[in-house]
């Protein structure tokens, strides 16, 4: 008979607390502990709840008891079947083809929605995938002068934008910028779960495209070649789309979380300064020089030792053009930011669009073209035809694939973080109640991306600035985007011509104002880290910006990118296993290093807390992170100290698994050996708040001995005062006592 079977029977031969055979101490110099007793709240027919009981186990309480009367089976209680599909089968028994396609949260909605009367049909997961299904039934013309406002004013303001980042950035025809404006935000208007968020070219993915567009013209030749151009942008735009949907596909809307805040603003302020000091060759009118000199795939310092050895080819109506609208735009930004808190109208006067209206008239009507500055001349599209449909992903494109492919994944990478910072960012009430998703959003700025491709438009991602005017101008629901595309598609049809005298240092000024705007946003994020002390963000940012300044935006992006990922990989594959210490006078447990001198250590008995999941990952220091605990009650111990703690402190070690939420063969595999160990040495071992008996991880602990070894089932404990009752009985029947003797 097993101690818990006396228990269970009313024999309880168990003292209520632990006796002299285990006498606590108060640690003086290392530790303490960290785990909570069960509290107990009265409940009127069932047991009180305690740390095991289940959150929702009044609503998904799908389980009957395995029996009646008490239940003798330990931790480990056998569970009856879970319930089966016949409600989604048909008259033959067969399943039918929707309960073969459900998953586990679909079976466990069917029940909630069973149990409050909510009919879950296909057509309710499937308005999930396809947000129009919802916002359609829930759209009126209520909402259409407040879109078309909204669409009006970021068309005003930000198509000359495309034209500027296709032409000055990406250094494709101008057209493919405008197509990022008709195609995207028409299918992430269907597809998108942030209503509000509106979909467009951005400066550092038309940077990244230009610097492989030059790369490989470099290599393959080609310089004049505007179809060959436009082709290598579909390329990178269908590679970047297929590896976005992909990851939709299969559900890593969690890569956001990777890259770090001060990555993420290094690298930005990196990308500014790129922006501004490649913007500074034509807007002084340097442009055929540093062609013919060859510094387009030189770094930023580079490019201002080259504008400073030209200073005195200064072109000075191109200078005069590029730095007055630069300074109106400027002045009109900061007094829009000043009055729209008391005035919010003035948001809707597209200024940057005025200012190319008027430079493009000043240009025809003095011709500036024939004085030396440089137009946009005539925008056409590369084919010689508007829209031509070219499947990029082909095999004869496999060569230019294979040479964009990390250019592609990092625009992949750095579009996605954008469009989750700007769709978390606009908040507020999602309208027809649809949820944000960072699945859903692979998924549809993917398949936006990917159907762009076909027609070599530019890649196109979230981006804050333009969403936060749609929104501040009226725009709440998706119809905002089709407006936007419908009005972008007539400007393609009709306003081509009128383009021609748009002045190109003009257009490199709306793009210098973008990376002023990326580099503004810096000393905020310094002047916090400066404040807390993080120096180690601080160095990561200084990192990025440095290799990206004087090396290139690549090496840049990638030491980022590597840096990151080794903070997140040290991260995750380091224990935090924690000795536990008691709260005097009471049973409860916490963590005995973050509470020195507070807390006091039970003799004989060595408590250590798991609170994470056991993997492939954090098991490899495992072993040696348990030995130092043995031997200095502490993981901040250094190795070269000698022995602190007696070898007769760890007769009993007690487990607590109440984190090991999930183990895979690789933890369970260490978990045996350590135990094992243990065993071997003499040393006694408990499990306290395990997994249930039909859980992953129970079923792992049972098929890998490690019940077994440590002594069968009996050993798996409700919580730790319970473990070290039953190490005082154990240890009292070893030496003669009656602790486990059954009158």
């Amino acid at each position: 008979m097993t101690l818990r079977d006396c228990h269970a029977m009313g024999h309880d031969h168990l003292p209520a607390h632990p006796s002299g055979l285990r006498q606590a101490f108060t640690a003086s110099a290392a530790g303490s502990s960290d785990d909570d007793a069960p509290h107990s709240v009265p409940g009127p027919s069932r047991p009180p709840p305690t740390e095991t009981t289940a959150l929702l186990g009044s609503i998904l309480d799908l389980r009957d008891e395995a029996h009646e009367g008490p239940c003798y089976h330990g931790t480990f209680s056998p569970r009856p079947a879970t319930p089966d599909d016949s409600l989604h089968a048909d008259s033959t028994g067969r399943k039918s083809w929707t309960s073969k396609i459900r998953s586990k949260k679909m079976n466990t909605s069917s029940v909630l929605a069973e149990q409050y009367g909510v009919h879950d049909g296909p057509l309710m997961y499937l308005s999930y995938y396809l947000p129009a299904m919802i916002w359609t039934r829930h759209y009126n013309w209520s909402y259409f002068k407040g879109d078309f406002v909204a669409a009006l004013t970021v068309a005003g303001i930000y198509i000359p934008m495309a034209l500027s980042l296709a032409d000055n950035l990406a250094h494709v025809p101008p057209i493919n910028g405008l197509y990022s404006f008709v195609i995207n935000p028409l299918i992430y208007a269907l597809l998108g779960s942030c209503p509000s968020m509106i979909v467009g070219p951005e400066a550092a993915g038309s940077l990244l495209v230009g610097t492989a567009i030059k790369s490989s013209i470099d290599r393959h030749g080609g310089d004049q070649d505007a179809n060959l151009q436009a082709r290598l942008c579909g390329i990178i735009t269908g590679m970047c789309g297929a590896m976005v949907l992909l990851a939709g596909f299969a559900r890593i809307g969690f890569i956001d979380s990777v890259l770090s805040r001060p990555f993420l603003r290094g690298f930005i302020s990196a990308i500014g300064v790129v922006v501004f000091v490649d913007q500074l060759i034509p807007e002084l009118g340097l442009s055929q020089l540093a062609d013919r000199a060859h510094v387009g795939h030189s770094s930023s310092v580079d490019k201002l030792a080259f504008i400073f050895r030209n200073i005195d080819q200064v072109h000075t109506l191109t200078l005069t053009i590029a730095a007055t609208s630069f300074t109106v735009i400027m002045v009109c930004r900061e007094i829009k930011r000043r009055l729209q808190p008391r005035y919010p109208g003035v948001a809707y006067i597209p200024d940057r669009f005025l200012v190319v209206v008027f430079s493009a008239f000043l240009a025809y009507w003095y011709e500036w073209d024939k004085r030396g500055v440089a137009v946009l001349g005539t925008v056409e599209a590369a084919s010689g035809r508007l829209f031509k449909f070219r499947w990029p992903l082909q095999p004869s494109n496999l060569g230019y694939m294979r040479e964009s492919m990390s250019t592609s994944f990092l625009i992949a990478l750095l579009g996605f973080f954008e469009s989750s910072v700007a769709a978390k960012s606009l908040g507020g009430e999602a309208f027809a109640g649809i949820q944000l998703s960072p699945n859903r959003e692979l998924v549809a700025l993917g398949t936006a991306n990917l159907v762009a491709s076909c027609f070599a438009s530019l890649p196109a991602f979230g981006g804050y600035g333009r969403s936060k005017v749609n929104k501040s101008t009226g725009g709440r629901t998706p119809v905002a985007s089709i407006i936007l595309s419908g009005l972008t598609l007539l400007c393609i049809l009709v306003m081509l011509p009128y383009l021609y005298y748009l002045p190109k240092p003009v257009l490199c000024s709306l793009i210098s104002v973008v990376g002023w705007s990326l580099i503004e946003e810096c000393p905020h994020d310094v002047s916090f880290f400066l404040r807390i002390r993080a120096w180690k963000e601080l160095g990561l940012m200084l990192i990025i910006v440095l290799a990206t300044i004087f090396f290139s935006l690549s090496f840049g992006m990638a030491i980022g990118v590597g840096l990151s990922l080794l903070q997140v990989i040290r991260h995750a594959t380091r224990p935090r296993i924690q000795i536990l210490g008691r709260i005097p006078g009471t049973n409860r447990f916490e963590n005995a290093e973050a509470n020195l001198d507070r807390l006091e250590f039970i003799e004989g008995c060595l408590i250590v807390k798991i609170p994470e999941p056991l993997t492939f990952a954090n098991t490899g220091e495992m072993k040696t992170r348990l030995r130092r605990l043995e031997l200095y009650g502490s993981n901040k111990a250094h190795p070269a100290l000698p022995r602190l703690r007696r070898e007769d402190s760890n007769r009993n070690i007690i487990f607590d698994i109440h984190g090991v939420t999930s183990l895979d063969g690789s933890g369970a595999q260490v978990l045996e050996e350590i135990v094992r160990d243990y065993r071997q040495r003499g040393v006694r071992i408990f499990f306290s708040r395990g997994p249930a008996h039909d859980s992953q991880v129970g079923r792992l602990l049972r098929r890998s001995g490690i019940v077994e070894l440590a002594g069968g089932e009996s050993h798996f404990v409700d919580d730790v005062n319970e473990a070290l009752k039953l190490t005082e009985a154990e240890q009292g029947a070893e030496s003669g006592g009656r602790g486990l003797v059954v009158p």
